[in-house]
């Protein structure tokens, strides 16, 4: 099984809308798009504020505000299809069985490059999802969608941005059936008054360089895409640099929706940054 990406710059889980809202900004062919996160049923999200900007972040506590598998595949996945993205679902269950579930639905469905199981979420127990906090956890999370999917269809398993277990999780995640490892998310914060929130941005850029740099280091067979605080061409190279065979750009598109594509531009010619191929 491989991932073979179009180019090496991903667009992060929630931070392209749905596809129309980035489509001004980017060549939606030519950027792998990453859906936000979808769960079986719809979701409202959290009450009140969900974001505010810290000194050198944003603090989010969107709650996986979404409105469900169905409504995705009826609605927003066709428009992606017809657009020519390469389109890799973002999941999350509560349940092992409805990682399963979805699985099997989006896995059948026709315009679907691959899969990204969420378990990486800052404060999962909050949001009401399967709480993945050790690397079996996340390892069974990514079997369950292994085992409901096509096997020639990638599975990326999004890890959380953990220096200490970040390798165990990589390889635990590898050995349930994940093609690949996307290392890097929101850590664990909180928005103003205490109301637990994820912090994203240029805050979190040095934690998931360590934490690709370990994965690469310790498990150089392992595909990695670097997420995490990409804002810059020498932010992407440097995860490109330690090993990672991607990257994915989200906050900074919030800022400047170009970001991407201006990425693209400066990366897509240099042959050291295109994606790896993995047996």
């Amino acid at each position: 099984m491989t991932l073979v990406l179009r180019h090496p710059v991903m667009i992060a889980a929630g931070c392209g809308g749905t596809g129309p809202e980035l489509a001004p900004y980017v060549e939606m062919a030519d950027l792998p798009f990453v859906t936000r996160t979808l769960t079986r049923d719809p979701r409202a999200g959290s009450p009140g504020a969900r974001m505010a900007e810290s000194p050198s972040g944003l603090l989010n506590a969107i709650g996986m505000d979404n409105p469900g598998v169905a409504h995705f595949l009826e609605h927003e996945l066709p428009w992606l299809v017809r657009a020519g993205a390469q389109v890799f679902v973002s999941l999350a269950g509560s349940t092992l069985g409805e990682y399963a579930e979805l699985a099997r639905r989006v896995g059948a469905a026709p315009g679907v490059a691959g899969i990204e199981v969420n378990v990486s979420a800052p404060d999962p127990g909050g949001a009401g999802i399967f709480e993945a906090r050790e690397p079996f956890h996340a390892a069974s999370a990514v079997a369950a969608v292994r085992r409901a999917t096509p096997a020639d269809l990638p599975v990326l398993a999004k890890l959380r941005p953990d220096v200490a277990r970040v390798v165990e999780s990589a390889r635990a995640a590898v050995e349930a059936g994940a093609t690949a490892v996307v290392v890097g998310n929101a850590v664990p914060a909180a928005l103003p008054g205490g109301r637990p929130a994820g912090l994203t941005g240029p805050a979190i850029a040095p934690v998931a360089l360590r934490c690709v740099t370990e994965v690469c280091g310790r498990l150089p067979q392992v595909v990695v895409v670097g997420c995490g605080g990409v804002a810059d061409v020498a932010g992407a190279r440097a995860l490109l640099g330690a090993g990672a065979a991607a990257v994915q750009v989200g906050t900074a598109l919030l800022r400047d929706p170009t970001t991407a594509m201006r990425l693209l531009a400066a990366l897509g010619t240099d042959p050291s940054t295109r994606p790896r191929e993995e047996p």
